[in-house]
Order: structure tokens, then sequence, then C-alpha cells
């Protein structure tokens, strides 16, 4: 479906940029299909065939995308590894998608061993041909069967305790997605071509599942080495893009940059929040602010797609609420035994389309764990369905908390911790922050004798093994750490004392 998709995006418009590099050199509609062609040659000559997974460890340039459209031409499995993890996370997530082949830039690229063959590629910076070591000038893949149910991609989660797992998404999710957002209709090519800019990795699960859609709106997406708010806010008014989308943090930081007042930003007439809780207050303020209309969605990994508010709804609905599902999404909330709860009564979140998840790749168990057996995904996290039919979330079943839109484990965190020569036991919970949504707070318990670790000490120790985004923001030392009658961590006791 997505190989099809790019051909006929090609054929719709052409010369048209697609997307542009951080360093300004772009990529036409035609160029991707061409390069994916030519690309997806060169892969099966080195030896990826129908169902082989190849891992991609790239910043976020056109390449990137190139890959990911060859690898759907000759029938084998996408899974981008985030560059930002430190070098363990990456190699932890490696480990677990046991590629046939890793395509990585010079500095990322991990040595072969039981992983399979590794080709090293530097992103193009416009003054050389894009993936010149791989493409097989002219060439066109053989024709492959439509099978909707073939594994397309595979997102993996990010920060899990243990194994590191992924979501598989094959063609029946990406066109179920597609249609959600497009109705399969295409843009008129002799219209102007709308900006846009890439928030987030390039690597999760929205660029991942939704490029066949964005292809469908025949825009230009804009892609940056890394996301800073005056940036965005500079772009924006520079390309007159009529969307803002983001995580809460991003919208937070928008909202706080000196640019805000410098620049024409009236091309915004619509303001997306996703990834994470975005308060009221910030959901008040950016709408007012921006003079636009405002959506909230919510979804998580393993669903591929879930419920949101309407551009056009009331006020009230994005400032309360997370929406209503989306057409062909059925929502319930459940106890812990699976039955549905009544509206009004509080349980874990749990979501059912064509959308979601084929399972974990290479994990029955934990794919066993994600699912009711009706099919439902478990979110993991708690809300209600109100009198009008909209998600209300109130918490999470399991201790993960977001930080900037990214997942955060505190388990992982912990087990790091917990080798300080200084800290004799340690438990993370997080605290509300206004810009990033939730941060983490280390309680920790001393050895006795030695001193109290200090959060610069921490942070240098652990740096080099945790991404930053997980790395906490506050130390508290207490004498212990509060347990349950049952002698087991008091996570409740420890995040009301961090609230306090």
């Amino acid at each position: 479906m997505l190989a099809r998709t790019v051909t006929e995006a090609a054929q719709r418009f052409g010369d048209r940029s697609a997307v542009v590099a951080p360093s300004g050199w772009a990529m036409s509609y035609r160029e991707l299909d061409q390069w994916s062609d030519e690309c997806a040659v060169g892969l099966d000559r080195l030896g990826l065939g129908e169902g082989d997974l190849m891992a991609v460890i790239l910043p976020s340039c056109p390449e990137y995308l190139v890959l990911t459209v060859a690898a759907a031409k000759l029938g084998a499995v996408f899974a981008g590894v985030n560059h930002r993890l430190t070098s363990a996370e990456r190699q932890a997530v490696l480990s677990a998608a046991e590629p046939e082949l890793v395509v990585a830039s010079p500095d990322l690229a991990p040595q072969a061993g039981r992983l399979g063959e590794v080709l090293s590629i530097s992103p193009s910076e416009g003054d050389t041909a894009p993936l010149e070591c791989l493409r097989v000038l002219g060439a066109h893949p053989g024709p492959l069967d439509d099978d909707v149910d073939r594994p397309v991609a595979v997102v993996f989660t990010s920060g899990t305790t243990g194994r590191p797992k992924g979501a598989v998404f094959g063609g029946r999710q990406i066109d179920f997605i597609c249609g959600v957002d497009t109705h399969h209709r295409w843009a008129d090519p002799y219209a102007p071509a709308l900006a846009g800019l890439s928030a987030t990795s390039l690597t999760h699960l929205g660029p991942t599942t939704k490029l066949a859609g964005n292809l469908h709106h025949g825009g230009t997406t804009f892609l940056l080495d890394r996301w800073r708010a005056d940036t965005a806010l500079e772009m924006t008014s520079r390309h007159r893009m009529p969307m803002l989308s983001g995580i809460p943090t991003q919208i937070a930081l928008m909202l706080r940059s000196p640019l805000l007042d410098e620049l024409d930003l009236s091309s915004v007439r619509a303001i997306v929040i996703g990834g994470g809780p975005a308060t009221p207050e910030l959901v008040r303020r950016a709408r007012e602010r921006f003079g636009a209309a405002l959506s909230v969605r919510y979804a998580c990994t393993e669903a591929g797609i879930g419920v949101g508010t309407a551009l056009d709804a009331p006020p009230e609905d994005a400032e309360v609420s997370v929406g209503r599902p989306h057409p062909g999404v059925e929502l319930t909330i459940r106890d812990d035994t699976g039955r549905v709860r009544p509206d009004g009564e509080v349980g874990e979140v749990c979501l059912r389309s064509p959308a979601v998840m084929s399972g974990y790749h290479r994990d029955p168990e934990a794919t066993a764990a994600a699912f009711w057996p009706d099919g439902a995904v478990r979110t993991g996290d708690l809300g209600h369905v109100d009198e009008l039919g909209r998600l209300r979330l109130a918490g999470r079943v399991r201790e993960m908390y977001v930080r900037g839109g990214e997942n955060v484990f505190p388990m992982e965190i912990e087990a790091v911790l917990a080798e300080h020569p200084d800290v004799a036991d340690v438990a993370v919970v997080p605290r509300a922050d206004d810009v990033m949504g939730e941060v983490g707070v280390a309680v920790v318990v001393a050895r006795n004798g030695g001193p109290a670790p200090t959060l610069d000490g921490l942070l240098d120790f652990a740096r080099g093994r945790l991404a930053h985004h997980k790395l906490p923001v506050e130390v508290r030392i207490v004498d212990a750490l509060p347990l349950t009658s049952m002698e087991k961590l008091d996570r409740t006791a420890l995040r009301e004392m961090v609230a306090r």
C-alpha cells in the first residue's frame, strides 16, 4: 500500500518538494519514488528480502524516508532506532529487533556481530548524491504481491524496562490510518503546496504510520536537526505554515519564546497537540495567543490511532478531555478482568480498530499481555467516559510517565542510579511541570556513613547510560522509602510526598 501510494504521489505532484533537509536541500515526490526504487534494488542485491528486517539509525533526513519506502517496495520490514538514545539503549533495541541489516550514519553504526550486515551512510548536505553507495541507477524492483497483512514497519517503544518492545504495523493498519486522516482523497496538484514542520523524531508512531496520509496531502515537510522553539516559530512564519503541531512541551516552549511577539504568525489557523497530557491552562493560552482552533489527540503506540477533539468542537472539549474516538475506533473502559465499565466509572482505557498493531516483534508473551481476547489493546492509562462521550484521563495503571512527549519508565532509571556508590536505595516518581508536563524526581536513601548524593553527581553518573529525557531533575534525600503493608514500595505515598 505504501509503495503504491509513493508512486501515485510522484505521478500527481512530480517535482514539487516533498521533504526539505535541515541543510536546505529538497527532495521531490518524483525523486522519492525514483530513489526508493533504486535503493530497493540495491538492498535486494545486499540480500535483504521479503520479511527481512532492516534497522535504520539516522538523524532526521530525507534518506530516512527513502529507506522506509525502499523496504516497503521489497516487502521487507523497516525499524527506525532513535539516534538520540545512548549507545547502550540503541544496542538494546537492536538486540530485540535482530535485524538482517543495519543502516546507520558513521557515528552511530554499531558493530555487526550477530546483528547481520551493517551499512554506513552519511546524510547528504545537498552537494553529493544521496545514498550513492546503495542506489542502482535507473533500476526498478520486481512486482510484489498485494498482501495487506504483510508487516511494513516496527515502532519500538522508548524507555522500556528490560527488553524493548516493537509494535508491528502492516499495510492494513497504514491504509486505515490514511483513510481516517484523508478519506483517501488526494490534494489538488495545481493548488499551492502547504508547508509543515516535522516536530518529532521520524522513529515515532506518527511519522511512521502517517507517511501515506502525508503524501496524499501533497505538502512540503521541513525537517530539523533538533527541535527548538525559536526555530519552529521562525520557520512557521517564513513558510506561512497553516498548522502548529507538537507535544505539550513544545507548545509551552513556543508560548515562552520572545520571538512570539516579533514574528508574523497570522498564517497559523490550527494547533494539534498530542504525545502527552496538556493542561487546561496550556490549551487556553495556546488557543488565545495564536488565535487558532485547537485539537488534542490521544493514542498509544500499540493502538496506532485513538481519540481526539475536533477543531470546531466547543472549547471545553480540549480543556477537560482528549475527545471522542476517531471513525472506526472502539473505545472501552475496563476493569482488571477485562469487563467493560459503564460511562462515568474509572478503569483502564482500551482501544480496538483496524489500526492496532499486529503484535510485538518476536515477543509472543508481551503480545498476549497487550490485548484482551476481543482484540482491544490495553493502553495502561486510566480514565472514564463522561456524559458527553468524551474520554477523560485519570492517570496510569503502571508507573510510566511522559516527559516532553517521551515515555519514561522509573524502574529503568532506578536500576542505573542504584549502582551509584552513595545510593543505598532509590525510587523515581514524577511531578507535574508547566513545560515538560511531567519530570522525574529521584527519592534517595544514602548509604550509611556516606555523603548524600547530589543531583549533579547522579546526573554525571547516569548520562552515558540514559537518554536526556530520562534523567531526574530533582533529588530528595530520605531516611527510608515508604512501604505498603505487603512490604512493597508505596509509590502512591512517594507521589504524594513529592507533590507536597
